[in-house]
């Protein structure tokens, strides 16, 4: 007999008392018996969903940064910056932002906690925007010849180097700099600089 179907009720409870609790005592202070208390659920109900709480805190990050940020509405520049100021609109001065340098510590520590971020916040995020970006070489809005990787890590790596570092603050302005930045480089009749490897395959 097929078991009960998922109640995304109980989910969605869960995961804004999660980020409420996160707010008020922080990430090493969270259980998930306080969870499910603030949660209004059963915690045997919570455990069924997430094994540890460093799962519940991923899908907390995916539920917050959103898995599909990029659009692809002709414009090029106003999809990069929608999909990148959501990190913007998600972390800065938020209690997502504030564990996320903490998380990323026990990513490297826990192999299978790394895999799960990978798979519910990073490839798919990171997908959604190298669909726009092959989308604008094929309309020729931007030069072909260009190594998608470096695209997306250089699209975002200003804003999470300063999530993580803390020196200075993560704005809307950072996100449209960041943007500029990368499009200079994509504009046509600039060549590319050689490198390894390079390509607009699914970088996935």
């Amino acid at each position: 007999m097929a078991g009960r179907a998922r109640d995304p009720r109980i989910d969605s409870a869960v995961l804004a008392a999660t980020v409420e609790l996160l707010g008020e005592v922080g990430y090493p202070a969270l259980s998930m018996g306080t969870v499910a208390q603030r949660a209004g659920v059963h915690r045997p109900a919570v455990y069924r969903r997430w094994p540890s709480k460093r799962h519940l805190v991923v899908d907390a990050v995916a539920d917050g940064l959103g898995l599909r940020p990029t659009p692809d509405t002709g414009d090029l520049r106003a999809d990069l910056i929608t999909g990148i100021t959501t990190v913007v609109d998600s972390l800065a001065g938020t209690p997502l932002g504030r564990v996320l340098p903490a998380l990323v510590a026990d990513l490297h520590t826990d192999p299978e906690l790394s895999e799960r971020f990978l798979d519910r916040v990073f490839h798919p995020r990171r997908a959604t925007t190298a669909a726009t970006l092959r989308s604008a070489a094929e309309r020729g809005e931007i030069r072909a010849d260009f190594d998608l990787d470096f695209v997306l890590d250089a699209l975002a790596a200003p804003l999470y180097y300063r999530i993580l570092f803390g020196h200075l603050p993560l704005t809307r302005s950072v996100a449209e700099q960041s943007v500029d930045t990368v499009l200079a480089s994509l504009r046509l009749g600039r060549t590319a600089p050689e490198q390894d490897g390079a390509q607009t395959s699914n970088p996935e």
